[in-house]
């Protein structure tokens, strides 16, 4: 049985989960986790203890939000696995951040050109 209002919460620094709720309740603290029940989640903020996953997740409409940061391959695999996003979601980021890549390496390569033709009609 999965209870959909409770939340594993850490404090500040590496590897820190809050849970931003108009209604939160501690239940119990165990280590260094404190599970609450939240009702109505407005927000998360997860960092990752590597530094290498810095999220945000803002509610847009009832359970319905808009994730931002940056996550590491792992945390990609993580969020798929959960069905926050899915695989499709990622493999169309990859190609587009690929294009990017490219898009940005030949602008590069371009201005270097530019630059070489110019320094040698000096």
């Amino acid at each position: 049985m999965h209870d959909f209002e409770i939340f594993p919460e850490r404090e500040e620094g590496p590897g820190a989960i809050y849970i931003e709720a108009a209604d939160k309740v501690t239940l119990k603290k165990i280590r260094e986790m404190t599970f609450v029940n939240a009702k109505e989640v407005l927000g998360i903020i997860y960092s990752s203890k590597t530094g290498n996953t810095q999220l945000k997740w803002r509610q847009t409409r009832r359970k319905n939000g808009k994730v931002t940061g940056e996550a590491s391959p792992n945390a990609l695999v993580n969020l798929v696995e959960s069905g926050v996003i899915t695989q499709e979601w990622v493999n169309s980021y990859l190609e587009s951040s690929k294009q990017q890549s490219q898009n940005d390496n030949s602008s590069k390569l371009n201005s270097e050109r530019n630059s070489q033709d110019n320094n040698k009609t000096m």
